[in-house]
């Protein structure tokens, strides 16, 4: 008998499978707040204020102490203490729940993971609050991206996993003909197999929609996950991992299959709990010195990460130049440049830039760039909502070291938060560098900073950025060409270093954005990311195929 919760949600699963396979538009968790009822906003702030100055309960195994110190980017004290737990202990229990859950099959497993997904939408305003007071995203962005965005790419492992996994049959009759005689017959039985204890290295300004991805494909194909959140961004996944340890019981199966795991800067753990030989998978978002260390040696086990890049973008030509100009700041500004796809390195001829209007230079590009952000943030009230705050002092520190590297078109400023008078908000800062200039522009520099390097000539930029991206890796590549021929070039430069290219993004569109079950998130073919978001590869490693097979008479 299939399981209720297979069948509750088998449609919206099919329906999952459908939309990867067509990469259209779909999406079954709703962005828009008024979908979620009249009160979700404020039942979501009252339930995120319910956890303040509190001990956040989780039933986990082997606890051995508390811990926690998170602190509101908008300058809000938390004061949440979280059960610190032995990783021994909790290695142990994944281990020993992990059996029935093999046994129930890919699609009970399928209809638990869209049920926990369910419940966390239902909690969507819950979660914004959460991710807004730990990573510093706006309100409205930490409820799309924390919430059905994130869901969204949750959906699409577990789907693409489950696709994966059905493409094996259960059972099999083998019949070889013998000519004359009786055929060989034979019965055979395939079971999909987990890998074994996964454990998900959070970042600390995504938590959830970089890691549901590797959390529901490992649990999906019958591995117990355990989640090491970022000690800075504790809440949103250990929301996360209550919603899931809940439904999981109420399924039947060992909450244990979910744990979660915390540290502090003085004595992190992740290393140490990634050399287990009982971690068999291991999804790291990121820095790239560590992401570098576990794909070095944790050789014992599936690593996939994402780490740092420098996102390019090469301006040519355009015909509407100023929805350009708004598109760029736009992209720019959006959570302070705190993103993995936000652009950093914009390279631009010194012959100019071909408009509708005419010849643009490229130091006239430089000003309008500039001023194009400065009019997009002009309102404060705005521009607090599209920048967010900086949720680390280090991107802080990085953004006032960097105003030495070059001319500047656009100093970084404080703007004052008419709600959090403690928010650490920033402006971008935008620079003008020559194109030998390399120590400048040939290292990721996360944060609001931009570079405008002047190159002599489009080709140049083309030939640079191509040598950024494969020497420092990439995300994203945006161009901006209205001659069928550079855009042919770049298209080519692009499939060479294995970087998503966006082509004259002038509309509501932005190349920092990537949409569930269409945009393939990183490529795994240039050093930012070894793996993708989400393809058969990042699925299909996480589970085994063992058969047995017994002569028929």
């Amino acid at each position: 008998m299939p399981h209720p919760m297979y069948e509750k949600h088998q449609a919206v699963l099919q329906q999952a499978v459908a939309a990867i396979e067509t990469r259209a538009y779909w999406s079954p968790y709703a962005e828009s707040p008024r979908a979620y009822g009249e009160t979700a906003m404020e039942d979501g702030r009252k339930a995120f204020e319910a956890y303040h100055d509190a001990q956040f309960y989780l039933d986990q195994p082997g606890v051995i102490a508390r811990g926690g110190a998170e602190v509101s980017p908008y300058g809000l004290p938390l004061n949440i203490s979280y059960p610190r737990c032995s990783a021994d202990a909790l290695i142990a229990a994944g281990k020993a729940a992990m059996p029935n859950w093999v046994k129930a099959g890919a699609d009970t497993r399928a209809g638990v993971c869209l049920e926990i997904l369910a419940c966390l939408n239902a909690r969507s305003f819950e979660m914004a609050h959460a991710v807004m007071h730990t990573t510093g995203q706006a309100l409205m962005m930490a409820f799309q991206a924390a919430g059905p965005h994130a869901q969204d790419r949750g959906l699409e492992a577990v789907a693409c996993a489950w696709r994966e996994m059905k493409h094996v049959p259960d059972k099999a009759l083998w019949e070889k003909p013998q000519g004359k005689n009786p055929p060989l017959k034979m019965e055979k039985k395939f079971t999909i197999v987990p890998r074994g204890v996964a454990l998900v290295i959070a970042c600390s300004t995504f938590p959830t929609w970089n890691g549901y991805p590797g959390i529901f494909a490992s649990l999906v194909t019958g591995n117990a996950v355990i989640v090491k959140a970022h000690p800075t961004v504790i809440l949103p996944l250990a929301i996360s991992v209550a919603v899931a340890r809940q439904v999981l019981k109420e399924a039947g199966f060992d909450p244990n299959l979910v744990s979660l795991l915390i540290d502090d800067a003085a004595m992190p753990v992740a290393k140490e709990v990634a050399m287990r030989p009982e971690v068999r998978l291991i999804d790291y978002t990121g820095g790239a010195d560590f992401g570098n260390w576990l794909e070095q040696n944790c050789r014992h086990a599936m690593v996939y990460t994402e780490k740092a890049g420098v996102n390019c973008i090469v301006v040519d030509s355009i015909d509407d130049y100023q929805a350009m100009l708004k598109n760029l700041a736009f992209t720019l500004s959006l959570y302070s440049g705190q993103m993995c796809t936000t652009p950093q390195t914009i390279f631009v001829s010194r012959a100019g830039i071909n408009t509708a209007e005419g010849l643009v230079s490229a130091e006239q590009f430089g000003r309008d760039l500039a001023n194009a952000v400065s009019t997009l943030l002009n309102d404060p009230a705005r521009a607090v909502e599209v920048l967010g705050a900086i949720q680390s002092p280090a991107t802080l520190a990085r953004l006032g070291a960097a105003h030495d590297l070059g001319e500047v078109l656009r100093a970084s400023r404080s703007i004052p938060h008419p709600q959090w008078p403690k928010a650490q908000v920033r402006t971008p800062l935008i620079l003008k560098v020559e194109v030998v200039d390399q120590h400048a522009y040939m290292e990721e520099r996360f944060g609001p900073i931009s570079l405008v390097v002047e190159t002599a000539t489009t080709r140049e930029s083309l030939a640079t950025a191509e040598r950024v991206i494969r020497e420092q890796g990439a995300l994203t590549l945006s161009l901006y060409a209205s001659n069928p021929l550079i855009v042919e070039h770049a298209e080519e430069m692009a499939l060479r270093v294995g970087v998503a290219l966006s082509i004259n993004l002038t509309g509501g569109v932005f190349v920092n954005q990537s949409a569930g079950f269409s945009d393939f998130h990183g490529t795994g073919a240039n050093p930012a990311a070894n793996a993708c978001l989400t393809d058969s590869a990042f699925v299909a490693s996480r589970f085994f195929v063992v058969q047995s097979r017994r002569h028929v008479a």
